[in-house]
């Protein structure tokens, strides 16, 4: 029978429809490998430096120059930037409308210089640099008082958004909070004053004790399908000890947290077919002063969690999705969970 579930985070609500149960075999497409293995001119491989913006930082080679070969990560500006780093932020009104001016920062963080390597594909320590080089950039852009929210993100196959097939991610500095996360704030927040707990750590106690969701843990992370997760196969990264952001992480368990991603990717290529997929990180943004509100960072080390939300695009959204703002999900996580658990890595 159908359920509606409610997502304790967010307040939202999701329709899993176990009517339409359907199985890792039941989602088709074409895999992201054979994008990647079309043949035309990358600027992001090796050799291809000088095609590209010039490099912000890089993991290199001790002999290598900037901008030449010899990286193992590279960090670049966006070629074509949603938002512009240059300017003032401009707050403005239009009647009843609000304006700014575009201000922000966006850059791409080249995973590797192989065109076909991707994170199930790399050693450990190569995942962990990717990771380094996330850390630096916000804790780089977090210096900037212009920039409210830094959201890295990662497009895995056109499906998702990607439009070139070299492994990469981006990084979008805004100057503004978005709503989704101001929502995880805001409830997160209320959660703490009403029970002095951080709801995400209440949830990682709950799907350690359940196990039924649980698809890996080590010993400073675990990953879950959430119990209300909107998309099938969806799931949720989360350190084990509590922490509010992401860049704080201690250096010595960035690798633990490599395993970590490099499994669960794993788990959805060997289950799902090598799916498009999305990953999101959500961490605490910038604690700029906000005028009028100084009590506004006051809890935020104590109620908010950073996480990683791994979205499969297995499925579209139509008409009811987008008129009523729910989720219809077909594979309960349960199910998702268990699929995932069992297969080897």
């Amino acid at each position: 029978m159908p359920e509606l579930r409610k997502d304790p985070i967010s307040d939202r609500w999701v329709v899993v429809s176990t009517e339409r149960g359907r199985r890792p075999t039941d989602f088709g497409g074409t895999t992201v490998a054979a994008e990647q293995a079309e043949t035309k001119f990358c600027p992001f491989c090796d050799g291809n430096e000088a095609k590209t913006p010039a490099e912000i930082i890089a993991w290199r080679k001790a002999a290598s120059l900037p901008n030449t070969t010899g990286w193992d990560v590279r960090v670049i500006p966006n070629k074509f930037p949603a938002l512009i780093i240059e300017g003032d932020v401009n707050r403005t009104g239009m009647g009843i409308y609000d304006m700014m001016s575009g201000i922000g920062a966006h850059e791409v963080i080249v995973e590797t210089p192989k065109h076909n390597q991707n994170i199930p594909d790399l050693p450990d320590e190569h995942v962990e640099k990717i990771l380094w080089a996330y850390k630096q950039r916000i804790t780089d852009l977090e210096k900037d008082k212009r920039f409210r929210y830094i959201l890295v993100f990662k497009n895995y196959g056109t499906a998702a958004g990607a439009s070139l097939a070299h492994p990469h991610s981006q990084l979008i500095a805004t100057p503004i909070t978005p709503r989704y996360i101001k929502l995880e704030l805001s409830n997160s927040r209320s959660y703490f004053q009403e029970k002095e707990r951080c709801i995400f750590c209440d949830m990682i106690r709950q799907e350690l004790g359940s196990g039924e969701r649980l698809v890996y843990e080590n010993e400073y992370f675990v990953v879950f399908a959430p119990f209300a997760s909107r998309f099938p196969f969806e799931l949720w990264l989360m350190p084990r000890r509590h922490e509010h952001g992401f860049q704080i992480m201690p250096d010595e368990e960035r690798l633990q947290l490599a395993r970590c991603l490099k499994d669960v990717l794993t788990r959805l290529r060997k289950t799902l077919n090598d799916p498009p997929y999305n990953y999101v990180l959500h961490t605490a943004p910038n604690s700029v002063p906000r005028p009028g509100k100084p009590d506004y960072w006051g809890t935020i080390q104590y109620d908010f969690h950073w996480h990683i939300e791994i979205i499969p695009r297995l499925t579209k959204q139509a008409g009811f999705e987008w008129g009523s703002g729910l989720y219809i999900n077909p594979t309960a996580p349960e199910e998702a969970a268990k699929y995932l658990r069992e297969v080897k890595v």
